[in-house]
Formats: C-alpha cells, structure tokens, sequence
C-alpha cells in the first residue's frame, strides 16, 4: 500500500485555498510537497487512496467537517515549550496585570494559539508565584480540539522542556519532570478557560470581550499579510483601554499595519492600546 498520495500542482492550489480559508495558514508553491505530505497521512488514514476525492469530501460530504477537524489538528504547528520568551510574560505580569490588581481591578488575559498550553501554564505560574492566579481571568485556545485536550489533562513530553535550558526554580512547584513526561499541577489546569477559538472567526474574538493582555506569539508568521492584518485589527479592537498585544520575539507587526502603539519596556516589545 503506498505510503503517500501524489499531490499535482492543481490539487496543492485547492487545497492551500481550502485550508487558508479554513485556520489561515499559508503555504506557498514551494511548500506542496510539505503540504502533499500532511495531507496524505490524513487521507490514507481516513481511508482515501485520492487526494482528490478527499478534497471532495472535506469540501461536500455531510462527514467533512469532522474530518476537517482531524486535519487541522495534523496541520496546525505545536512547537512550544514551557518558559519560552518569557522576559515577555514577566513583564506582562509585573507591568500590566499587577497594577490592575492594585487598583482592585480583574484582569482579563487572553493567550491566544497556545497550542498543548505550555505558553499560559507558564503565565498562570508566574501568576500564582505572585499570589495572583485567583485575582485574574484567563484564557486560553487554540483552533485544534487535540491540542486542547492535551492542555487540559496536563500530561505532556519531555520537549515541552527545553534541555538546554534549565527551567526557573520556582517550577518544581508545579511541574512533576520524568524522562519521559511533563506533569502539571491540576491547580493550574483548573484556574484556565481553556476555549476552542479560530483566529479567523471576529466573532469568536469579539465574543470574548474587553481584554488587558492578548498574547499572539509566533503565529502571524504562518499566515498571508492580508489574513495577518485582519487578525490583528481583530485583536487589537478586543484590547480594553491601556491593553496590550504581545507577538513573538522576531514578529513585527510593523509591516502589516496597527492603531496600536509599539512601545519598549527593558528590552521587550509590545504593542498597546493607547486609546482613553
């Protein structure tokens, strides 16, 4: 049985439309075999012997939305690991949510793709380390439901962990480390709202209300400028007043356009709602 399905030049532009209607992300002619590949696995597994007819029953079939589902879960990138960039995220915490706090405020944070959670597991221990967790709301989604599922049960491997990084010492509080697996602390689980939301979607972000802190890190690099400026605008119109949006280290938002304000604080970038 052959272990990948050809992918012609016509098929692959059927389909990079498809899934960048779908979730965003962006492939380009050079990317077909890369594609070709992701798709066949799926569609072997699915019991397709023809991207085509796949195609066809993603598209039509009454069954296709399911399966578009396993698909986006086998498409959507899952690089992540806990402490990652985390000068951002302390400074999120010190700078943003605390004083809110003071103020006898409730912060609302919303960590956006987080993938399998390792991003706002690691906000919620800085949260918690500074007595913080249950003064604040947290959210946080991805568009693939496995990725979810495996956030939420909190058992993860051991690349969540980089190795050539050892992690801060406050993490032995909360994360049980084996060769190989990642335990998290149920506390932390339970203190996320842990939603499926697909960036695409306005109303799904317009859903969420006023926000303090929106994270977006290292995933405006997967999409089309057109595709970036609009989740962007979306973003950036759900910030409350003196809110912030944190992309990754080398994303910028500067060539795609933003009412926001880009603003340096001890060497980390961030973009804020300046608005009264």
């Amino acid at each position: 049985m052959t272990s990948r399905l050809p992918i012609s030049p016509q098929v692959f532009a059927i389909f990079s439309a498809l899934v960048a209607e779908k979730i965003g992300f962006h492939y380009d002619a050079t990317d077909r075999e890369l594609l070709g590949d992701k798709l066949s696995a799926r569609a072997l597994d699915a019991g397709f012997d023809s991207l085509l007819d796949y195609y066809y029953f993603l598209r039509y079939d009454p069954g296709g939305a399911a399966e578009m589902d396993a698909l986006i879960d086998g498409l959507v990138v899952g690089e992540t690991y806990f402490f990652r960039e985390l000068a951002q995220l302390e400074l999120a915490v010190s700078e943003f949510v605390a004083p809110r706090v003071a103020a006898g405020g409730r912060p609302r944070i919303w960590s956006a793709a987080c993938s399998s959670g390792e991003e706002p597991l690691t906000l919620a221990m800085l949260l918690a380390e500074r007595g913080l967790l249950d003064k604040v709301e947290l959210i946080a989604s991805d568009v693939s439901a496995r990725a979810l599922s495996r956030a939420q049960a909190g058992v993860l491997g051991p690349r969540s962990l980089r190795s050539n990084a050892p992690p801060p010492p406050f993490a032995e509080r909360w994360l049980q480390v084996t060769p190989d697996r990642v335990v998290v602390s149920a506390e932390l689980r339970r203190a996320i709202d842990w939603r499926r939301i697909n960036l695409l979607d306005a109303s799904q972000i317009a859903a969420l209300g006023r926000l303090d802190v929106v994270i977006c890190r290292n995933v405006l690099i997967y999409f089309h400028d057109n595709t970036a400026r609009w989740v962007v605008k979306n973003l950036s119109g759900a910030l409350s007043p003196g809110g912030i949006l944190l992309v990754g280290v080398s994303e910028s938002l500067f060539r795609l356009g933003t009412a926001l304000a880009c603003e340096e604080r001890g060497g980390v970038f961030l973009y804020r709602n300046a608005e009264p």
